[in-house]
């Protein structure tokens, strides 16, 4: 009976089986789409901080600060690259190198937006780090694409052919041209400290 229950689980190892208590992120469920609750749960995050990160790119060039799509997209982006480490490994892999560098990068987000409240030189950092988050959690969707996607998957079966690394040049590049214009364009005073 337990063998059956996991058996549909592929991202429970061995290890996993003999655990008494999952949270209940991973615990053994039905898959929705194919998915287990916690790739569901990654997969919606990282794409709820994709959107909102282009929003907030859009109000750093407009110089606009638009807090709640600033605080949607940090806490969703946190909250991907965390959940990232919740799925199983054996060895530390290159996902959880970028997962580290983007988490380091968030940190230093959310301190000069909510610390340092973008006063002086904390206002170019915040728009760098912004774009630069949102940076990584494209090149990771990118990454994704080119692995699900049947037909980018043929393009670039291991990844190391040329249309993956021509989709992540084209991606570097227009990212370099918004953060340098972000930090050009973002312009808002900070707000009043009471």
């Amino acid at each position: 009976m337990v063998q059956d229950i996991f058996a549909n689980f592929h991202y429970i190892n061995t290890d996993f089986r003999t655990a008494v208590e999952l949270p209940l992120i991973l615990e053994p469920r039905p898959m929705i789409l194919g998915m287990s609750n916690l790739t569901l749960v990654h997969v919606v995050l990282s794409l709820v901080g994709l959107g909102s990160g282009f929003v907030v790119i859009y109000g750093l060039l407009t110089a606009n600060r638009l807090d709640r799509w600033t605080v949607l997209f940090l806490v969703t982006t946190i909250a991907t690259s965390v959940t990232g480490f919740f799925f199983p490994f054996e060895k530390f892999l290159p996902s959880h190198a970028l997962g580290i560098i983007s988490l380091v990068v968030l940190a230093d987000a959310v301190f000069a937006r909510y610390a340092k409240h973008l006063v002086g030189p904390w206002r170019w950092i915040y728009a760098v780090s912004a774009v630069v988050a949102q940076y990584l959690n494209f090149f990771v969707l990118i990454v994704q694409l080119f692995l699900k996607v049947p037909a980018l998957h043929a393009m670039a079966p291991t990844q190391s052919e040329p249309p993956f690394a021509v989709a992540q040049l084209v991606a570097l590049v227009v990212f370099v041209g918004l953060t340098i214009a972000a930090v050009k364009m973002f312009r808002v005073a900070p707000p009043a400290i009471a």
